[in-house]
């Protein structure tokens, strides 16, 4: 209506002044839209912004709120898919089994049972000591209970050298070797006693126990798939240490664990076998003269004491 003049107050005639000289950039947004969310604020909590640049700021906490709540939302997804899949491959490796390997697993069992109802004896000049004794002495068993049984097993001993990505080392393990007469293949059988083992981690995560202890303790299985499950633990290791910024150590690596059981190897055949079973190599006992048994020995030998006056 003309003539009449409209009184804004003064607070409003401040804010409106100080935006003077503001442009605004990004996604389009009007000076309306703008005012509007300063209402909105304002109505919020009672008081208003004393800059544009605050309100600015305030939208960006707001948005950066939402982008991480987001981002933590999606990082979980993955991470819960990714445990979800190595647990899913790992279970159907383990589920897999020839004829074959179904009876060197069964022969393997019943080596170590054998092994523990004798005793645990060890006469090795270096001796592995494990839960159930002497390692080597237990690899010594299993080997020749896998032979007396028909199968060619025998020790194996891989070394390998220091590389650009992993360090030398050495590991000993059993294998058995067969010719599958339909088509004329050899069939590599690997025997990790210490399987399980092998694999964990001081510092490891709740996640990577877990699929960790789906492992057998005693591995009897195919070579390809001993390949595929190195794989798949060593791809969840590498994102565990990851995930806990910590440093794969090279020992941990795929390429190292992979030498262990598929480097240049020297296979080694026992053949000594005690009554009890057990295949150990005997040590002749070396007998000292200064605790040797003349009385016994030589019974007919008697001494007689002089009297010296």
């Amino acid at each position: 209506m003309a003539g009449v003049m409209r009184r804004i107050p003064m607070g409003n005639r401040i804010l409106m002044s100080s935006m003077d000289g503001v442009e605004f950039s990004g996604d389009g947004a009007s000076i309306a839209d703008m005012m509007f969310g300063f209402y909105e604020v304002t109505s919020c909590d009672g008081s208003s912004p004393d800059s544009v640049e605050d309100y600015d700021n305030n939208i960006d906490d707001m948005v950066d709120e939402e982008q991480n709540g987001d981002l933590n939302a999606n990082s979980f997804a993955e991470n819960k898919a990714f445990w979800d899949t190595q647990h899913e491959h790992l279970q159907g490796i383990l589920s897999r089994s020839s004829s074959l390997e179904t009876k060197i697993r069964k022969a393997t069992k019943d080596a170590i049972k054998a092994f523990q109802l004798a005793g645990t004896i060890c006469i090795c000049q270096n001796p592995v000591l494990g839960a159930d004794g002497c390692r080597n002495c237990l690899m010594r068993h299993v080997s020749d209970y896998l032979r007396d049984a028909g199968y060619n097993s025998a020790i194996c001993k891989s070394k390998w050298r220091t590389s650009h990505e992993i360090p030398s080392g050495e590991h000993t393990y059993i294998d058995v070797v067969d010719m599958l007469s339909s088509k004329k293949v050899e069939v590599r059988i690997v025997i990790e006693l210490n399987f399980r083992a092998e694999f964990e981690m001081a510092r490891a995560s709740e996640e990577y126990n877990q699929l960790i202890e789906k492992l057998p303790e005693v591995y009897v299985g195919r070579s390809d798939r001993l390949k595929n499950l190195i794989k798949i633990i060593c791809s969840a290791a590498k994102k565990c240490m990851k995930d806990r910024k910590m440093h794969l150590g090279p020992w941990r690596k795929q390429k190292y664990m992979q030498a262990k059981w598929f480097g240049s190897c020297k296979r080694t055949m026992t053949t000594s076998v005690l009554p009890e079973g057990l295949s150990i190599r005997l040590q002749r006992p070396k007998a000292s003269m200064l605790t040797y048994d003349l009385l016994e020995k030589l019974p007919s030998l008697h001494c007689t004491a002089v009297e010296v006056s």
